[in-house]
C-alpha cells in the first residue's frame, strides 16, 4: 500500500537551497546520510493537468513526469511580510480566480509557487 510521496526539487545551488527550506522555512529533516537532508513537508495534495508530455525529467534511468511545487498557506499577504522579514523576496501577487499567487525565490535563483486556494483542498 502507498504510505507516502517524495517530492525531488531539482536545484543548480542544492546546498543552498537545503539550508532555506531548514533554516528560513524551518521545515523538519532528517540527514539521509553526508549531510543529505529529506525534509518533512506539509500535508500535500496533488492536481494531474493535460501536458504535451516534454516535461519530464530523468531520474533512476527512466523518464518521469514534471511537476511544479506550490507551497500553500491560508493567509498569503501574512505569510509573504512573514517571509521578507527574513529577507525572502516574492513577486507581486496575482489573482487566478483559483488562488491568489505568488512564487518565492530560493538562493539558488530557482523559484517556487506559494499560494492562497479559493479552490476546495483535498488535505481539509
Amino acid at each position: 500500500m502507498i504510505n507516502g510521496a517524495h517530492v525531488l526539487l531539482y536545484s543548480k545551488d542544492a546546498e543552498a537551497d537545503r539550508a532555506f527550506f531548514r533554516d528560513v522555512l524551518q521545515f523538519r529533516a532528517v540527514d539521509a546520510g553526508e549531510g543529505w537532508l529529506i525534509f518533512a513537508l506539509p500535508p500535500a495534495e496533488m492536481g494531474v493537468h493535460p501536458g504535451d508530455g516534454s516535461f519530464v525529467q530523468t531520474h533512476a534511468e527512466d523518464k518521469l513526469l514534471g511537476s511544479v511545487l506550490y507551497m500553500m498557506c491560508d493567509d498569503l499577504k501574512s505569510t509573504i511580510r512573514s517571509l521578507e522579514a527574513k529577507k525572502v523576496k516574492c513577486t507581486p501577487t496575482a489573482d487566478e480566480g483559483w488562488g491568489i499567487v505568488t512564487t518565492v525565490g530560493l538562493p539558488s535563483g530557482g523559484k517556487i509557487g506559494l499560494y492562497q486556494p479559493r479552490h476546495k483542498t483535498a488535505i481539509g
